[in-house]
């Protein structure tokens, strides 16, 4: 069943404590907090170092991120500026940092983000000084940081589990575990926002149509920046971390916010389509790529 829209309304307020109580409890990590002792460095590079490069390199791309922020929110208010420029960029930055040594510590190849601001952002920044397209494009903003940060919760959460069972403890316990905690407090400011902006209104009729459009035509998981190699190396995680049986389950939970926002008069719409059909693109691609390779090889 979708969900139904929260009762308790949302305020800015309300967004903005939560922010600073962000700030407050969780500081980003220093790298010297952190112990990368690895017991079997061998079997940790086997089993995950698809998941650790694209993490590392996802989390390093918050810079490029943080640009597009500022072109398609040119009139940014003080709470979404405190979020991207006092909380979440601090924090996810050292997140890449952090497991860019771990890869490194493994004789993994560094992380290489992808940090040029793409055609579509920028022709969507253009449009975004009307302030009706502005609207348009914060909501779209928030559904995708709500989606970006429930698949980061859910990879940590996989790779937290396995390396425990690994008997990988003093990285699962000393830097997976402080990442993981932080996103949840990510997630929930993009779901606090994007639900406001719908229980007040702020969109009319036209404008969340056209959101709706938007999203079902620009929808791209996490990382995989509108290109079928990252879309490929976003198949590899999904594998390695054991999430392909649980594929739909998996899609329903990164969707949740938006079939509740954007869907709600889709009855019986658990997740949308385009969120499955990116999953399975992208195993997809892996698939084939990892075809290619072996027949080369």
């Amino acid at each position: 069943m979708v969900d139904t829209v929260p009762r308790q309304i949302i305020t800015g307020q309300k967004i903005a404590d939560h922010v600073k109580r962000l700030g407050d409890l969780y500081p980003p990590i220093p790298l010297d907090s952190v112990d990368r002792t690895v017991n079997n460095p061998d079997l940790v590079k086997q089993k995950y170092s698809n998941v650790l490069n694209y993490l590392a390199r996802v989390e390093l791309e918050v810079d490029r991120n943080v640009l597009e922020l500022l072109v398609l929110l040119p009139d940014v208010d003080e709470t979404n500026r405190m979020f991207y420029a006092d909380v979440w960029q601090p924090q996810e930055i050292q997140h890449g940092l952090i497991l860019d040594r771990l890869q490194q510590d493994l004789d993994m190849t560094p992380s290489e983000p992808h940090l040029d601001v793409s055609a579509k952002i920028k022709m969507l920044g253009a449009l975004a000084h009307f302030e009706p397209i502005q609207d348009i494009a914060k909501l779209l903003y928030y559904l995708t940081g709500a989606s970006t940060e429930r698949q980061a919760v859910l990879a940590y959460n996989q790779l937290h589990t396995g390396l425990n069972e690994m008997g990988e403890r003093a990285i699962s316990e000393t830097i997976i575990s402080p990442i993981k905690q932080q996103e949840p407090g990510h997630f929930a400011f993009y779901q606090m926002s994007a639900t406001a902006m719908v229980q007040n209104g702020e969109l009319k009729p036209w404008q969340m149509f056209l959101a709706r459009v938007l999203r079902e035509k620009s929808y791209g998981l996490v990382g995989t920046n509108a290109m079928d190699r990252y879309k490929a190396d976003m198949g590899a995680v999904v594998l390695d971390l054991g999430m392909e049986d649980g594929m739909d389950e998996y899609a329903r939970e990164i969707g949740r916010v938006e079939a509740r926002l954007l869907w709600a008069n889709k009855q019986g719409m658990e997740v949308p389509p385009y969120i499955v059909k990116a999953l399975r693109e992208s195993v997809d691609l892996y698939r084939e790529r990892a075809a290619r390779e072996g027949s080369a090889g």
